[in-house]
This record gives C-alpha cells, structure tokens and sequence, in this order.
C-alpha cells in the first residue's frame, strides 16, 4: 500500500484534506524527535552526576526548552504569513487575559520567580501564614513540604501544599535560607526570686557558649557577604543571656543563633544541660505559677518591717 493510498483512504474516512494531513503527519514526527533528544540528552546528562538538584533543574529546564522549540516550530507549521501568525497572537491573547486572567499572573509570578529569585527549591521559606521547605517549581504554581502548623519548633507536618505563583505578589514572603542564612532562637528560663540568679546566669551562658559559639565565627563572614547586597548588620552575634523580671520570679533569656532546619534540636539539647545543670545546684529552683501567703514581719527586709505599736512615733 502506497503513502497516497493511505492519504485518500484518511481523507475519505475523516474529510481531512491532504495539507492538514500533511501537517497533522510533520506535528508528530516533530513532537516524537524532540521528546526522544530531551530524553537522550537527560540520560547523558544525569550519568555523569549523582547530585539531586543537580538532576531536578536539568529536568526542569529540558522540559522547557522542550517545550519552547517544539511550540516554535509546530506553530510556525500551522500558521502561515506574519500577519496571519499576528492577526492569531492578537486575538490569543486577548482572550486569554479575559479567561485566563488567575494562570496568567501565575505565569508572571513564575517569571518573577525565574528572574529575581527570592527562592529556590530546597530553600525553607514563609509565605503569608503557609511555612514550608521548597520541593518543586512549576509554571503555574510551586511546593512546600509544610513545617509548622500544628507541630511545634518548625518539624514537618508530612503534608505537600501547592502555592500559586501568583502569591509572590500578594504574600508576604519570607525565606530562611537566604542572605544571614541564620535565625536567633530564644530560650525563656525562669527562676524563683530567692535563687541566685547570677549563678544561673552563668551557667546559661556557658551553656549557650557550647552550643552556639561555634556558629557566630560563620556568621560573620555571612553577614559580610549578605551586606553586599542587603541592609544587614549585627553589633553582636555571640549568644547572650538578657535578665528581666516577671511576676513570679527572674526570667533569664538565652539568645542565639542557630540554623534553620535545626532549631529544634539545639532547643533540646540546651533545655537538657539546662535541667542537668540545675539539677547540681541546691540555690536553684525553677519558677511556676503558685499561690504563697507572705509575712512581712517574719520574712520582710529589716527596714521595710512594721514596727511595734509601743515604738512608733506621733
């Protein structure tokens, strides 16, 4: 059977002409040759590294470029003349402003996203209330992995959100992995008023030393970079303990830096030497709401006591 044959039969069949056969026939051919060198290309690629994001963005941008050339070179098929390809892009676009108007501010959000970068995936970012690490970008929409919520110390929630694009412009967004790369965490302790709160002021810095010291040397050097292209600087970096008072004892606030991703465990390793610590010290009591009936006389300062009937002066 010869190709004509084929033609004929087809047009009779379907009532295609032979021209829109013809394209129809060169659409699919061309389709088929470029998802095969986009596939040629990946395994190539991707053999000569063992890197995950290395293998995500090659992925992500063949698939574009994929995309693009074949959109060129089918639509370049089908429509004929400039002014017919101008006449079409006109009306295209007009009708999908009005129909499409959401994916297309997603569409602008993905460029926004492509051009400025206030993002990429594996970064831990903030959007409006949603918290999450960054696991996929697409065209209309990206995807955290939510931190947060109903889990405490930003541990992940084992649930997949998927965040239009466009709320780049309508979100607040806040990114934990860029510029300082850091975040200060602060640990409240409190303690009663009649523990020796200078002593356990010092434990708590040694405890934050051994902690968090180590980090504010990398830091530094972070915050020097960062201020190149941000506003930012610190004073001071080092952790610290701040003393104030509250209404049923002296509160210590541990401050320092930590990772993101690793807030939680340093959290828990200082509440450990804390409560270890403390456990040493017979001057040192942890604080909590309780009731107690004061006694002046007994308890009071020597000059703040009342003094006798018999001794007081008219």
């Amino acid at each position: 059977m010869k190709i004509e044959d084929i033609t004929d039969y087809l047009q009779n069949l379907l009532k295609i002409p032979p021209g829109i056969q013809k394209n129809i026939l060169i659409t699919l051919i061309v389709v088929f040759l470029v998802w095969l060198l986009r596939k040629a290309l990946l395994k190539f690629i991707l053999s000569k590294t063992d890197d995950v994001r290395s293998h995500y963005r090659w992925k992500k941008s063949t698939g574009y470029a994929a995309f693009f050339i074949a959109a060129v070179i089918v639509g370049s098929l089908w429509i004929k003349g400039v002014a017919s390809f101008s006449t079409f892009l006109g009306l295209f676009s007009a009708g999908m402003a009005i129909a499409l108007r959401d994916p297309l501010v997603d569409l602008a959000g993905w460029g926004f996203i492509l051009w400025r970068k206030p993002f990429e995936v594996g970064d831990r970012i903030q959007s409006g209330e949603i918290s999450g690490d960054v696991i996929d970008q697409r065209i209309f929409q990206f995807t955290l992995m939510e931190i947060g919520n109903w889990v405490d110390s930003d541990q992940s929630t084992g649930r997949v959100i998927h965040v239009p694009n466009s709320r780049v412009f309508t979100a607040t967004l806040a990114n934990y992995s860029k510029g300082f790369q850091f975040i200060w965490n602060e640990i409240p302790v409190l303690i009663t008023f009649e523990s020796d709160w200078r002593k356990a002021k010092t434990i708590l810095q040694q405890i934050a030393d051994k902690h968090s010291q180590h980090l504010s040397v990398q830091a530094e050097k972070r915050v020097k970079k960062a201020a190149e292209k941000f506003m930012i600087f610190y004073n001071k970096l080092t952790p610290t303990v701040y003393t104030s008072v509250r209404d049923c004892g002296v509160l210590l606030t541990i401050r320092y830096l930590s990772e993101p991703r690793r807030r939680r465990g340093t959290e828990q390793a200082i509440w450990e030497d804390i409560l270890d610590g403390f456990a040493t010290c017979s001057d040192i009591d942890f604080a909590y709401p309780t009731q107690r009936f004061y006694d002046n006389v007994a308890e009071g300062k020597e000059g703040t006591r009342p003094k006798p009937a018999g001794d007081r002066t008219e």
